[in-house]
């Protein structure tokens, strides 16, 4: 046995040597395996705190607009920062590990808050099939199965389809993504989510349209409640 161990051992070292981890904060490659951060950039991540606060901004952000019972955000988004790098990471270089850390560090937060507890099912925001066929994976699905994993709530992932016609929502203006708010997406199965408090999961929020929009869809399949999960908020 002792001999094996060493071999794996030996192996994983090997190995680290070709595919070097390090950590997308401060470069050091003294991180656990899976994991994009040290312990020390993890525990000085931007934190919002917004799942523990009521009428937070994200709350504020759909006041009129959308009928949500609560909302929150993990991190402040801001231009060159480190979690503008983890999201590069995670939707542009098929970095999964990124979206799960985030997923987990949303499900201890939400965990922890009372308001939360009556959520039957996690959401997730859909993209176009084009973009899972180039990216791999749906970045927020990813985050919800990192959510699933310390806070075990089933997901429901085909409830909500991205319609085809919609173009990409990183260069527009907060007009031109309001105007596209109606008919955004479509739902399907809405006998599934009748009755029931929904947690709807996206990675960035930025004016708040698309999950504006999935909102209105998914209000037609008469759910109980639902609340939002974003991982970043943009400032």
């Amino acid at each position: 046995m002792k001999i094996f161990e060493g071999i794996r051992n030996y192996l994983n070292a090997f190995l680290h040597l070709l595919y070097p981890q390090i950590c997308f904060g401060c470069g050091t490659d003294q991180i656990e395996k899976e994991m994009p951060l040290c312990p020390k950039c993890t525990q000085d991540l931007p934190l919002t705190d917004f799942f523990s606060i009521n009428e937070n901004p994200i709350e504020k952000i759909f006041w009129g607009r959308a009928d949500i019972q609560s909302a929150g955000a993990l991190l402040f988004f801001t231009k060159d920062s480190l979690v503008q790098t983890l999201m590069t990471q995670l939707k542009y270089h098929h970095n999964k590990k990124v979206g799960i850390l985030f997923g987990q560090l949303m499900g201890q937060a939400i965990a922890a808050e009372k308001k939360f507890e009556q959520i039957d099912l996690l959401i997730p925001i859909p993209i176009l099939p084009s973009k899972i066929n180039s990216r791999g994976y749906n970045q927020s699905q990813v985050i919800a199965m990192g959510i699933q994993q310390v806070w075990n709530r089933p997901i429901f992932g085909d409830v909500l389809t991205k319609k085809n016609w919609s173009n990409s929502q990183t260069k527009k203006d907060r007009k031109a993504r309001l105007k596209q708010v109606p008919d955004l997406f479509i739902l399907n199965h809405p006998n599934s989510i009748e009755g029931k408090h929904i947690l709807l999961v996206d990675d960035v929020l930025t004016t708040g349209a698309t999950l504006e929009a999935a909102v209105a869809s998914l209000m037609t399949g008469s759910p109980a409640s639902v609340s939002i999960a974003v991982a970043a908020y943009t400032l």
